[in-house]
């Protein structure tokens, strides 16, 4: 069956394809710009209160932090070097660059101190529980400052990864979400209907077209009306992008973790053996096979195994439909069990979530699917107004995330712990950066369903020259990607001038 719908889908589109190709000529994107067609755009563009993935990846842009991460995902010095006085002091220095805000304004200590604290007094930004161990900060002078901690924390600079906001912009209460004022690479023009920004070093004006439908946006980069694709397709489209002469694809190994969220208030999922019966239930590797880019690899936990506070140890949970239904027998529940599955209306994570449905069933589970336009499903994520969900942790590069996303001083609004998992073996696991043993319990607990890190792909046409697709998704390769001169004549055979 799912064979069958992927020649289809396939057949159809290139249809399609074909049909558009009888164009008198492919329609180049506005002169000047660099325009990209993505599946969703952010939600809010004030990073202490961002969690999408949309939002961070633009936020990285938009702002610069006091840390960043190098290819190893260890902590390394972005706006400011550290000293670690002693284990609960931590002095920060501010480097020379990246200290203008993008409205003339001096990046000083005062913003990096203003920052911090803004989140840590705000009631409703999902990142608060994450700096809870900040006492007190205090600014020395313009480019120092002090981090006070209540409890030696080894890994402290690596939580310093907050986009830094112009103090005197938060004590007006600035609306950062929809007019960000950062110090990155990029800066706000302007978003109505699509995202504009603005590249600092050379003016080059970027435009995001948010473009649901993957079919679309295939359609429209093979058109010239978009210039970007990245992620966010099914194989069967990638191949055909490949195919194009007229365009360049690239293709490399993930670490986004996608999972199954799942709601510990509701009765029957509080039960463990109805857990491990959903991870039985789900042919990950078939799912990847047949509906993925490649690169995409089983995942047991949310930081991959080659992180540093990775744990490669653990044992997957294998496709096995008959235990699944014994473990439900076990359980005293009676088949089929009904349950609730929401997901976005994204094409590739509603055929995501229908072969799962077909592989549940065979386990004696009913999956009823309800796709929801973006901000009506996360915002019902956020709320806890659900039984299962399917989503991705994008660009996570420290194990903090475990805090954030399974402590019990985490739930929202104080974290993104969503399905209001409480255990007190695993807080106290994670309050000592036993990251081993806290990912082993985390595993075997099942808070959620882990199922896989996704590959990752970029198609860019060939007048963008210099994109480096980056393993989180990130964008980041926006920084240095240029536009050659392009002279148009057919889809597939364009040819470069001055390249």
């Amino acid at each position: 069956m799912p064979r069958q719908v992927l020649r289809l889908g396939a057949l159809a589109i290139l249809m399609v394809a074909s049909l558009l190709l009888l164009d008198a000529c492919s329609r180049d994107s506005r002169p000047g710009e660099i325009r990209s067609a993505v599946s969703q755009l952010p939600q809010t563009l004030d990073p202490r209160y961002a969690t999408d993935a949309a939002s961070a990846r633009v936020n990285r842009l938009l702002y610069r932090s006091l840390v960043d991460f190098d290819e190893h995902f260890r902590s390394t010095p972005s706006l400011a070097s550290w000293r670690v006085l002693s284990p609960r002091l931590f002095r920060f220095t501010l480097g020379p660059s990246g200290r203008t805000f993008h409205d003339g304004r001096y990046l000083t200590a005062e913003d990096v101190a203003a920052t911090y604290q803004s989140v840590l007094e705000l009631p409703d930004s999902p990142h608060t529980g994450e700096f809870a161990n900040i006492s007190k900060i205090e600014v020395r002078d313009e480019n120092t400052l002090d981090f006070f901690l209540n409890e030696a924390d080894s890994n402290f600079p690596a939580r310093l990864v907050l986009g830094i906001l112009p103090a005197e912009l938060i004590a007006r209460s600035h609306d950062f979400s929809r007019q960000p004022v950062g110090s990155g690479p990029f800066k706000f023009f302007a978003w109505h209907r699509s995202l504009n920004l603005d590249r600092i070093s050379d003016k080059q004006r970027f435009v995001f077209e948010e473009i649901r439908d993957p079919t679309v946006r295939v359609l429209k980069l093979v058109r010239g009306e978009t210039d970007i694709l990245q992620g966010d397709l099914p194989p069967e489209l990638v191949g055909y992008l490949q195919k194009q002469p007229g365009l360049h694809v690239q293709e490399s190994e993930g670490s986004n973790f996608a999972y199954i969220g799942l709601n510990f208030q509701d009765a029957v999922l509080q039960n463990p053996l109805v857990r491990q019966a959903l991870a039985h239930a789900i042919d990950r590797q078939a799912i990847i096979r047949h509906t993925l880019a490649g690169g995409s690899r089983l995942a047991e936990t949310i930081l991959p195994p080659e992180h540093w506070a990775g744990n490669a140890s653990l044992e997957p949970y294998t496709y096995d439909p008959e235990a699944a239904r014994e473990l439900l027998h076990r359980a005293g529940l009676s088949l089929p069990l009904k349950l609730v599955y929401k997901t976005s209306t994204d094409a590739q994570r509603v055929r995501l979530a229908t072969m799962m449905q077909a592989q549940m069933r065979e386990a004696g589970i009913q999956l009823e699917i309800r796709s929801l336009d973006w901000g009506t499903f996360f915002d019902d994520i956020k709320r806890g107004n659900f039984q299962l969900y399917g989503l991705m942790w994008v660009g996570i590069k420290t194990p903090e995330i475990y805090h954030l996303a399974f402590h019990s001083s985490s739930i929202p609004p104080k974290g993104a712990n969503r399905g209001h998992y409480i255990d007190r073996k695993t807080d106290e696991l994670i309050t000592v950066s036993d990251w081993p043993n806290a990912t082993a319990r985390i595993h075997e607990q099942l808070p959620y369903i882990p199922l896989w890190y996704e590959g990752q792909f970029a198609a860019t046409r060939k007048h963008i020259v210099g994109y480096q697709l980056k393993p989180d998704g990130s964008w980041d390769g926006l920084v240095n990607v240029k536009r050659s001169k392009l002279k148009s004549v057919f889809p597939g055979k364009n040819t470069l001038e001055g390249f």
